[in-house]
């Protein structure tokens, strides 16, 4: 069973970021927070199973989505 890969839309006080869980470097840098998650929807398209947490200005999660299968569906 392979594992996730998470992506994050962050702002960083200039930009909007796109980053990968773990890494401090950001995979590209955006002025418009669209663009970011446009970008952010392409890769974890492009990179399934994957999960995208978008975050507001503030640091708080304002939505998450998951692409391909999910490997660690919730019990019902």
């Amino acid at each position: 069973m392979s594992k996730r890969n998470k992506y994050w839309v962050v702002w960083n006080q200039i930009v909007w970021q796109v980053k990968k869980e773990g890494s401090i470097k950001a995979i590209k840098n955006f002025e418009v927070k669209k663009d970011a998650v446009d970008y952010g929807v392409q890769v974890a398209r492009n990179n399934q199973p994957s999960q995208l947490t978008i975050k507001k200005k503030d640091g708080t999660i304002e939505e998450e989505r998951t692409y391909g299968s999910d490997p660690f569906p919730p019990r019902g």
